[in-house]
């Protein structure tokens, strides 16, 4: 027997035998997915062959059909569209929960960004249900194209900053761009009108969606940066590289005395150079935001932190730093409170925060403060932050970070 003729035989038992136990099937595809979600080993090598396979994949599902047909003439049998739909399917449970503890753990959940992972985690639950994988889903290819595109996208926000060192900004123009062009195909099954003017709206659909993808990226949370320790404090080790006691309120004697420290320890890549910002808001209005340069590959993050001694003549209320990537996504939120005095006393914090906060910080690191000649002043100025040993003191807010 022919190699040709062995290879149809074994594909034709495999179609009947899932014929025969469709549930069999999907309890394997359910347990292929978890596994995959948590012991897959997420590291470069993975994300980049994940990420190259949904590419063939999706250039597999553009041109299906003409596939088949040269295959066919060419080995002299068709490949089932059962089987490869389920090769698809084992594809997207990968890629799915291949990147969902990513944008888990980076999602700030009071804020729009969970949408997108809720969005995420719906099309990996559909992925790994066949009656609403094969019933709905697949039947409808232009869903199905965009269903696929989503899965992409993901998986170039999450792998491209591993493999190929781009920041987060530069991550999402890309896979944003690859999305875009992706979504063509879908548009152009929906828009099946013959008009001179049917070009134009897919050209202005196309533009529509990177135009809204741009826009609203805010709402997808950065899927390599994570805060490991945050910390609003009124004391600092500057010889660790530590902050104090955290807290979560203080008067104002206490504010204006001191001033506050806004520590966060972030988790990136190796070998990624990253700009974030503190932004310092009070009641919701942004008073300041201050640059800070961060650098992967530390296993407990990269410590970075701000701190603010020049405050507004009104400074009760609520407070917060959010913590931005150049792009404007959210990568964490620290709050605390600033009461009149002779209310309560400061007491132990409990910032909003991705992670728990417990990481211990190993040996002490570089750190800068650059020495300003600014005076204090109602309204607060931010300092730009630098990474030679150096240390000054009394800035009005101060950037630093190892």
């Amino acid at each position: 027997m022919s190699l040709i003729a062995s290879s149809k035989t074994l594909v034709l038992r495999i179609i009947a035998l899932m014929q025969r136990h469709p549930g069999v099937i999907a309890i394997f595809g359910f347990l292929s997915g978890v596994a995959s979600f948590v012991l897959v080993d997420r590291q470069a090598g993975l994300a980049k062959v994940l990420a190259l396979v949904l590419l063939v994949s999706w250039l597999w599902l553009i041109m299906e059909n003409v596939l088949r047909e040269r295959i066919a003439a060419r080995f002299g049998f068709e490949l089932p569209r059962p089987l490869l739909r389920y090769a698809t399917q084992m594809i997207h449970q990968e890629s799915l929960f291949f990147v969902l503890p990513f944008f888990f753990i980076t999602t700030t959940w009071n804020s729009s960004q969970a949408l997108f992972s809720g969005l995420l985690a719906a099309a990996a639950l559909v992925s790994i249900t066949d009656p609403l994988y094969y019933k709905w889903l697949a039947p409808r290819r232009w869903i199905f194209l965009a269903y696929h595109t989503l899965a992409l996208f993901a998986v170039m926000l999450t792998a491209l900053p591993i493999i190929f060192k781009l920041n987060t900004t530069q991550s999402y123009q890309y896979s944003l761009a690859a999305a875009v062009v992706l979504s063509f195909p879908s548009l152009f099954s929906i828009i099946t009108v013959r008009k001179w003017w049917r070009g134009l709206l897919l050209i202005g659909l196309t533009l529509a969606i990177g135009a809204f993808g741009w826009v609203t990226r805010t709402w997808v949370p950065p899927a390599t940066l994570w805060l490991t320790e945050v910390a609003i404090t009124t004391e600092f080790d500057n010889q660790n590289r530590s902050p104090g006691e955290g807290i979560d309120s203080l008067s104002v004697s206490q504010l204006r005395s001191s001033g506050i420290y806004a520590y966060t320890a972030i988790n990136a890549p190796r070998g990624l150079d990253e700009r974030i910002y503190h932004v310092w808001q009070h009641n919701g209005q942004e008073l300041e935001r201050i640059a800070l340069d961060i650098h992967g590959g530390r296993e407990k993050g990269y410590r970075a932190w701000t701190h603010k001694k020049n405050f507004p003549q009104d400074v009760e209320g609520n407070w917060q730093i959010q913590v931005l990537t150049d792009a404007g996504q959210l990568i964490g939120v620290l709050r605390f409170e600033v009461t009149a005095d002779g209310g309560a006393p400061a007491s132990p914090s409990t910032e909003d925060q991705q992670p728990p906060a417990e990481v211990q910080e190993p040996a002490a690191a570089p750190e800068t403060e650059p020495e300003t000649d600014s005076a204090p002043e109602p309204a607060p100025e931010a300092e730009p932050q630098a990474e030679p040993e150096a240390e000054h003191a009394d800035q009005p807010s101060t950037p630093a970070g190892s």
